[in-house]
């Protein structure tokens, strides 16, 4: 499969026969507290509880999965500010494959040492100052590596894609019909994925993608009708959806079947990494809080619907989790 291969519901479920018996098929989680709040059903994917805390190992898996073991010894290369890192050094760790991650060195300190236990080689970068791409040629050309991209592969997104079909399969099991789905973007994986899955079962479900402000490049994208890039100076805390661009598949993917892109400040994600904590008893990282935060701030109607989202990373530094708890 080639990386501009259409991408379809059937890539979809090869991918959950290489995953069955490898990823947690994760709760679908509903609160009281929360449907009072929205005036409507919520249901939370908790993909923190998936292998390495996030959905990424779901990508990664369905990806390593299908090489072959000459290329698994030569060995794998990504980049990644830490679930990527963490979802690739696990799945290789599993199908015995070298993994090299590079990092950047302002990653959370929990990303960069999970990665480290899980067996990877982690090369850490200056990303403000260092070129990644340019440290990863050399590494390439050295030993032959194989790049495994972050969301950007019919493979990684049609892995992702699985989450978005347990969601359709557990609701269906509570005869709910879903009016909407919310999922965290960053580079679009997980979103693009989901929303393949979910369209295929659930036609008149509307798909959107939350993003942090400064980090909102899936929405401008969406109005632009073209990808566009992020200001190189914005910041956020959400470390997890930084990306500068919106991958060219996934955008491909969401111009078709997303509804619409939604923007949360950090303040509102803090609000949500601490209702998580508080009121659902969850760990959520600030990235991975995207989509709560835009539910609980009324960023979508949520009055009398049904309404699904991603808790898609829960691998949070205690100092930022405090700040968060605190604010």
């Amino acid at each position: 499969m080639s990386p501009m291969t259409p991408l379809a519901y059937d890539d979809i479920c090869k991918a959950r026969q290489q995953l069955k018996e490898n990823a947690i098929y994760t709760p679908l989680v509903e609160n009281a507290e929360l449907n009072r709040i929205t005036g409507g059903r919520i249901f939370l994917k908790a993909e923190i509880l998936q292998h390495t805390g996030s959905f990424k190992f779901r990508g990664a898996y369905n990806f390593i999965s299908t090489l072959s073991m000459e290329q698994k010894k030569r060995g794998l290369l990504t980049f990644s500010s830490g679930n990527h890192a963490q979802g690739v050094a696990y799945a290789s760790k599993l199908l015995d494959a070298n993994a090299t991650i590079i990092m950047p060195s302002d990653a959370p300190k929990i990303k960069i040492e999970n990665t480290r236990l899980y067996g990877a080689q982690v090369i850490l970068y200056d990303r403000f100052n260092e070129d990644r791409e340019a440290i990863g040629a050399d590494i390439i050309n050295s030993t032959g590596a194989l790049l495994i991209p972050p969301y950007d592969h019919p493979l990684i997104i049609a892995g992702q894609g699985t989450c978005g079909v347990e969601i359709i399969e557990q609701l269906s099991a509570k005869n709910v019909t879903l009016d909407a789905m919310v999922s965290c973007f960053g580079g679009g994986g997980l979103t693009s994925g989901i929303a393949i899955a979910i369209k295929e079962k659930s036609q008149n479900t509307k798909i959107y993608s939350a993003e942090p402000f400064g980090f909102e490049d899936m929405a401008r994208s969406l109005k632009a009708g073209k990808r566009v890039s992020n200001d190189p100076k914005a910041r956020s805390i959400c470390d997890a959806v930084l990306t500068p661009t919106p991958g060219k598949i996934p955008f491909a993917l969401c111009t078709e079947l997303l509804e619409q892109g939604l923007v949360v400040s950090d303040e509102e994600v803090k609000t949500a990494v601490k209702f998580a904590f508080k009121t659902l008893k969850l760990v959520v990282e600030p990235g991975g809080a995207v989509a709560l935060a835009a539910v609980l701030h009324n960023k979508l109607p949520t009055k009398k619907r049904a309404t699904a989202l991603t808790l898609s990373g829960g691998n949070v530094d205690p100092s930022t989790f405090k700040m968060c708890l605190e604010s």
